[in-house]
């Protein structure tokens, strides 16, 4: 539950971040590791990928790496920390996320993750969340329902 939650709430950390146009994914890595780093945890995969034009599973140049290119709007990437335990389990939480405009005076940009997926709830130890994860989290599942919920609703799925 531990090392999930700090994966978790690395995803939360790097998707919510707002950074500078023209900033390289490998500058901004780091705030995916940070809630694994705290307790001298990490893991040993790149941290997200782009995704796109030629349906590459893995489409360089996008990405978190060192080598890749400046994050600009309209790029799309996975967001994808882990941990893993060799011998006992292993967790990683994907989201794919656009590169986006952030609301800012300046132009700075942020990402809005598009694949409106819930977390497993029961693996989350909320004690470990910040308020601004815990508020990140509710606008999440709220934007779920709200493009999710009329589908399951059509297909008579309410309690899904």
């Amino acid at each position: 539950q531990e090392a999930y939650t700090r994966v978790l709430m690395g995803n939360i950390d790097l998707s919510r971040l707002v950074f500078p146009s023209n900033t390289a994914g490998g500058t901004v890595e780091s705030f995916a590791r940070r809630a694994l780093w705290d307790v001298g945890l990490n893991y040993g995969h790149g941290t997200g990928h782009g995704i796109g034009n030629f349906l590459s599973v893995h489409e360089w140049p996008v990405g978190f790496q060192s080598n890749n290119v400046p994050l600009e709007a309209g790029m799309f990437t996975s967001i994808e920390p882990g941990y893993y335990r060799d011998g006992e389990f292993g967790v990683r939480i994907e989201d794919i996320a656009l590169v986006v405009e952030a609301q800012t005076k300046e132009t700075f940009l942020t990402f809005e993750v598009v694949s409106l997926v819930p977390y497993d709830r029961n693996l989350i130890d909320l004690s470990l969340l910040s308020p601004e994860q815990i508020r990140y989290l509710n606008s999440y599942y709220e934007k779920i329902r709200a493009h999710v919920g009329p589908e399951l609703r059509r297909q008579r799925l309410e309690e899904e």
